[in-house]
């Protein structure tokens, strides 16, 4: 079994995605995990799957509190449960797994209760679906997981918070709450407006201008299937910092737009290259593989049947060759039954491994 740094009780209050997950990824590390939610169908849905016992099995039990609540409430109402929770436990340390952290602080901090014993996170972490079924025990493994100290949090509080990402895979760094949400407005809900807002342009198209899409519109449009009623959370939560980004947006459109209106004119061309460069230099800043620097790869593109077992004899065979593949990608031809995996690898094992590939009979586009 895993080592762990909780011993728990752990009570997770909320059994969505979030909550369900981490009850799951403990219960595997042998933690007691007790659920509570305002909708018992999902609680009962995430007891089945064994992400933890209902906590009126604890609380039956005098005497016994938890070490440690989570609450994994929505953002509109994550201060109220927070509060509930500090009161109705009071030795134990309550953290919360909001998206947001400045304005649950600063609500908290108005009323009468112990933030000695609170301490905000933040797990970057999630999927398009929603639910107890869509929870995963492994969804948090190797995900940044934001631990918001603040100046009234005692360090068992801080400890036990950093503690919780820890045991559940998760890679823990430490932001004050202002700075996450700094943070957040760039890297998470910038793109998730974006691309709703490209998503958005596709109703009503015609279905055969649809059918020539690619990956690029998917990969752009992934996002836009989130919940809505979360996201309407989030937005207003942290509209302050999100709204200079938007602000920075709507200048660089409103300069396209006006490029676009004369392509000819002398200097569209080189205002449109430097807009596309820009592009590149924002883009080649995102962190690489395991977080560290950026890293160029070479990309090659397989052509595989559209049958059951080629990607994994593909993949199978590019490990006999020796090769480690940096990232993939697949996508459909249009009007052919086959499949297109995309391949990146270091620009120094792409020759071979296309040579290699090749002699094994598969076809290969670079």
């Amino acid at each position: 079994m895993a080592p762990t740094h909780l011993g728990g009780p752990v009570v997770v209050i909320g059994t969505g995605l979030l909550g369900t997950s981490i009850g799951l990824g403990l219960e595997h590390r042998g933690v007691p995990v007790f659920l509570e939610d305002p909708s018992p169908t999902h609680q009962a849905v995430a007891v089945d799957i064994g992400a933890g016992r209902p906590v009126a099995e604890l609380e039956a039990d005098r005497g016994v509190e938890p070490q440690l609540v989570v609450v994994a409430a929505p953002p509109d109402v994550t201060a109220d449960v927070v509060e509930r929770a500090l009161a109705r436990w009071p030795r134990a340390v309550v953290v919360d797994i909001a998206s947001v952290k400045s304005a649950i602080l600063a609500e908290l901090r108005g009323r009468s209760v112990d933030l000695s014993r609170y301490v905000g996170t933040h797990p970057m972490a999630g999927r398009e679906k929603s639910g107890p079924v869509a929870a995963r025990g492994e969804l948090f493994t190797s995900m940044p997981w934001v631990v918001c100290a603040h100046r009234e949090a005692s360090d068992d509080a801080v400890r036990l918070a950093k503690a919780l990402g820890a045991d559940l895979g998760a890679t823990v760094v430490e932001f004050d709450a202002d700075e996450h949400d700094e943070a957040v407005a760039l890297v998470s809900h910038l793109p998730q407006v974006m691309s709703s807002l490209l998503a958005s342009r596709l109703q009503g198209t015609d279905l055969r201008l649809l059918s020539l899409a690619g990956n690029g519109l998917r990969d752009t449009t992934r996002i836009a299937a989130s919940d809505p009623d979360l996201w309407i959370q989030i937005l207003g939560a942290n509209a302050d910092k999100l709204v200079k980004h938007l602000y920075g947006v709507r200048e660089d459109v409103e300069r396209l737009i006006g490029t676009l209106e004369a392509p000819t004119a002398p200097g569209a061309r080189l205002d449109l290259a430097q807009l596309m460069s820009e592009g590149n230099a924002g883009q080649a800043r995102i962190p690489g593989k395991h977080g560290g620097p950026p890293q160029a790869f070479a990309w090659l593109t397989v052509l595989v049947d559209d049958r059951p077992g080629q990607i994994a004899k593909l993949l199978t065979e590019i490990g006999e060759i020796g090769v480690n593949l940096e990232d993939l990608r697949l996508d459909h031809s249009s009007g052919r039954n086959v499949g297109m995996v995309e391949i990146s690898v270091l620009p120094s094992k792409h020759d071979d491994l296309v040579a290699e590939l090749e002699e094994r009979g598969w076809r290969v586009l670079q």
